[in-house]
């Protein structure tokens, strides 16, 4: 139920600096759409934030099949991941109810997102890896000020759904507050081990200082 919101990686060269851009320009047109609907906001985040996993656990997946060769735990850790978000989305889903304009916004943006995080990953899996950990850095942002909200009062404390709680294991008396802050711990584990891996990647470069061991297949 507790992360540590500071982490953050600064851009070491032109692909982290890519990532970084990107998820700005990401972060701007949700700012600028949902503003303090931060539910809302959460529905939208968690249907991007459940792709990168099954799409990196896929092609290392692939990878470790066609090189037959040990992925090094990746997989596992990567659909777990997509895993995580999707039950993430089904708990704000369950909270903020989206209307149809916001699922229409979710079949675009997941189709557009889906498409172009497969392309990235095949042709620069460590930049897609960074584009992740950035994101995560800006969800840990996004559910801090929606707790600063609920905190205020501007946001209602409601109950937690049925869903969350079973989820998480909370106490059946659980609300809203409970539920972001376990929301948030998730999301600080994923940026962490976005990071991680997008390290790993970059130390198995040639000519670049080995790696520690627990890069995926290659």
């Amino acid at each position: 139920m507790t992360a540590d919101q500071t982490p953050h990686h600064v851009p070491q060269d032109i692909s982290d600096r890519i990532a970084r851009g990107l998820v700005k320009v990401m972060r701007f047109f949700a700012d600028a759409f949902f503003a303090r609907r931060y539910g809302h906001r959460a529905v939208v985040l968690e249907t991007v934030a459940g792709v990168p996993g099954m799409v990196g656990g896929m092609l290392v997946h692939l990878k470790s099949l066609r090189r037959m060769a040990d992925d090094r735990g990746w997989i596992h850790t990567l659909l777990e991941e997509a895993e995580n978000e999707r039950m993430h989305l089904m708990v704000f889903a369950d909270i903020a109810k989206p209307n149809a304009v916001e699922r229409l916004l979710v079949l675009l943006v997941q189709g557009a997102f889906f498409n172009a995080y497969f392309v990235l990953y095949l042709v620069a899996p460590k930049t897609a890896h960074r584009v992740v950990g950035y994101l995560e850095e800006e969800a840990v942002a996004s559910y801090t000020q929606y707790l600063a909200e609920i905190d205020s009062g501007r946001q209602d404390n409601i109950p937690a759904p049925r869903i969350a709680i079973d989820y998480w294991k909370l106490a059946g008396d659980a609300r809203l507050r409970e539920v972001v802050l376990a929301t948030r711990a998730d999301e600080a584990k994923h940026r962490d081990v976005n990071h991680r891996f997008a390290d790993v990647l970059a130390g198995e470069r040639p000519g670049a200082k080995p790696a520690e061991k627990g890069g995926p297949a290659d």
